[in-house]
């Protein structure tokens, strides 16, 4: 079976995710298009990137990421490192020839991301951005129902994306409160996401109007190099530093194909862990899913009969997308790996086959011109064309 050689530039928590993906994904997928070999970490320092490499099973480590780039050992480069770093280490693994993997969301802005798009499409070489929530089952499923005319013609699409885990003021300054580095707060964290899901399930988003909220505007600096979130929290007499990222976002869509919609997201709703979520509704039924209850399916048809029409919960399991390849019967759980594994799976049969893949640096080039626009238009308080 083939072998595919993998540098992975980045070795924090998503990394941990993208290594448990390449171990089990030739576990899950049987036969698997290949099979990628952990060859070497990157990290901001070798003490940093050897601990990755031996917590994570990679063969070598190094810190000097423009080395392993240009390695010609490496087929591909996974970019699992903050968003400024994004475009550099990409546009670099493109005219090397490797295949790329990057994180969300691709870019900090839509000109950045294009830089991106046009690097890869120059180079021939395949690329996806990051988006796993996409290839959960239910999701998959969800998609499926649609292209079946199970729904009908869809009407609207209603999104969000709620969290807590910086809604304390005292949870420290990660490089995602900072502009420069993330380019935005919630919109760009999560409210990708929601986006992605409603270009996946809906279609392509032609307007947006946007309102950015500022909650919390300082917060406390953190120790060492590790992306903390909101594992801990600081004491009064911790230095502090500005905040300059949204903590909400809200939008409304209009689409091209009619539909309209609405997304938010927040980092500020105290309760709300991961509560990502869709409600579609179409001529024909409807479908809700809550990534909280990631093995369900929420649908409702209209041709249900009078005394039995409501939502109905579908588990999903091995009659699903994906199912074959994952748990024997339906609702033994699907967790965060797994999604991570099935985004492995086919971006390395893309590779194998030379097939494209999606969500590519297309689409991450298309979210950041979408998100570029919910920031003119809440700066503006106008519609605003997603051009």
């Amino acid at each position: 079976m083939r072998k595919l050689n993998v540098a992975m530039i980045g070795g924090g928590f998503m990394g941990k995710a993208h290594s448990l993906a390449y171990a089990g994904m030739p576990m899950f997928f049987s036969p698997a298009p290949a099979i990628p070999y952990r060859k070497t970490v990157v990290d901001i320092n070798d003490e940093l990137a050897k601990a990755a490499a031996d917590r994570y099973g990679f063969e070598s480590y190094s810190s000097d990421w423009r080395k392993v780039v240009e390695d010609p050992g490496v087929d591909v480069i996974d970019i699992v490192t903050p968003n400024n770093s994004h475009a550099e280490i990409a546009i670099a693994a493109a005219k090397a020839g490797k295949h790329i993997i990057c994180e969300k969301p691709l870019a900090r802005t839509g000109a950045e991301a294009k830089q991106m798009w046009d690097a890869v499409q120059q180079a021939g070489v395949k690329h996806m951005v990051a988006f796993n929530y996409r290839r959960t089952p239910a999701v998959a499923l969800a998609k499926k129902y649609i292209e079946e005319g199970a729904i009908g013609k869809i009407l609207n699409f209603r999104g969000t994306y709620l969290q807590d885990w910086s809604a304390d003021p005292s949870s420290p300054l990660s490089w995602r409160f900072r502009k420069d580095v993330a380019g935005s707060g919630a919109l760009g964290d999560t409210g990708t996401h929601v986006i992605d899901f409603a270009r996946y399930l809906v279609g392509e988003i032609s307007q947006v109007m946007g309102v950015l909220s500022h909650f919390i505007t300082e917060r406390p600096v953190q120790s060492g190099s590790v992306d903390k979130l909101g594992t801990v929290k600081a004491g009064a007499d911790v230095r502090k530093e500005p905040v300059d990222t949204d903590d909400e976002m809200t939008t409304l869509l209009r689409f091209e194909n009619g539909a309209v919609g609405s997304i938010e997201a927040t980092r500020n709703a105290w309760g709300r862990n991961n509560y990502l979520t869709f409600e579609i509704h179409g001529e024909k039924g409807s479908i809700c899913f809550n990534y909280e209850r990631r093995d369900e399916l929420q649908v409702c048809f209209s041709n249900d009969p009078d005394d039995r029409r409501g939502f109905r919960t579908i588990y999903t399991g091995p009659a699903h997308p994906y199912g074959d390849a994952l748990w024997p019967i339906p609702a033994l759980g699907i967790g965060y790996t797994e999604t991570k594994i099935i985004e492995a799976h086919d971006f390395f049969s893309a590779i194998v086959n030379d097939t494209e893949v999606s969500p590519n640096f297309y689409d991450g080039y298309r979210i950041s011109v979408i998100s570029d626009a919910i920031i003119e238009s809440a700066e503006t308080d106008k519609w605003v064309k997603c051009l």
